[in-house]
């Protein structure tokens, strides 16, 4: 693209930033949509970031992403919030307004488009969610949201998993989300039941590949999908696990690669269709493998 005066930038902002594949998917974006658009990484030191978003404003970027580990750190220095931003605690995506940023998560409406993608449903569903940090606590408010019938947290540590559960309960004003140990899965799922079950950990994450949070078979065998929000590798222990057990497994890639459309649908106001949306995916899987 030939860069000049009406040249408009949006950016990453976290730490670190050396690995992302988000300008993959932006500049891509830009240059098949024709937006006259340059997305870059911004690497910033932990106790910069009020002046990183206050900077942003003020060399007039049209937008960021936000990553690791800021969050939910950035919402103090926003001038507005979207509504499911607010109630997950996270934003991803800032938008420019008067006077500053209104913070997006496009991350769980991208984990929502991705699975619909594939054919994979959520209402009436009940949900096996491994894990409870941040994104286990968005995956549940999205499955919450979703009409999911029920919602069950296991991780290491049960305290963690109550947390998560009682946040939601508190939002959705019932008691729709539970939370256990992880080994209290065996006296928890019904005989003859299936489940959608979502990975949020970073367990089996490249370069631990081999590595899984359950590793016993009759657990997977209770699943008819699994989706694993990593993407590095692009089949993990967890997805070659539950397609031995018979069922449908995904990674995350779908997830960064929407989460990426959405925020560049709310920067530009242009409409990604499916046959893009679907060249990029293939460009993210073959940089994947790369790395």
């Amino acid at each position: 693209m030939n860069i000049n005066g009406y040249t408009r930038t949006c950016g990453l902002i976290g730490d670190p930033v050396e690995h992302t594949m988000s300008p993959l998917i932006q500049n891509h974006l830009a240059a098949r949509l024709g937006e006259n658009l340059v997305y870059v990484p911004f690497h910033v030191e932990t106790g910069r970031l009020e002046d990183a978003v206050r900077g942003a404003y003020a060399l007039n970027l049209l937008g960021c992403n936000v990553t690791v580990p800021y969050k939910s750190a950035c919402i103090p220095f926003l001038e507005d919030i979207d509504p499911l931003a607010e109630r997950i605690g996270a934003v991803n995506t800032l938008v420019r307004c008067p006077g500053g940023f209104k913070g997006y998560n496009t991350d769980m409406p991208g984990l929502y488009r991705a699975l619909s993608r594939d054919g994979v449903k959520i209402e009436g569903e009940q949900v096996l969610l491994l894990g409870a940090g941040g994104a286990a606590r968005a995956v549940a408010v999205l499955m919450a949201g979703e009409g999911a019938s029920r919602i069950m947290i296991f991780n290491r540590t049960l305290r963690r998993a109550e947390a998560v559960a009682a946040e939601v309960n508190a939002l959705t004003g019932r008691r729709l989300a539970e939370a256990y140990g992880l080994q209290d899965w065996r006296r928890v799922l019904s005989h003859g039941e299936k489940y959608l079950a979502v990975q949020t950990t970073n367990v089996g994450m490249y370069p631990n590949v081999e590595d899984a949070l359950i590793e016993d078979p009759d657990f997977y065998r209770k699943v008819h999908t699994g989706y694993d929000l990593i993407f590095n590798p692009s089949s993990t222990r967890f997805m070659r696990l539950v397609r031995k057990a018979g069922g449908r497994a995904f990674c995350g890639l779908g997830m960064l690669l929407y989460q990426g459309v959405i925020a560049f649908e709310l920067w530009t106001g242009q409409t990604v269709d499916d046959s893009l949306a679907d060249e990029i995916y293939e460009k993210l899987k073959e940089s994947a493998c790369k790395k």
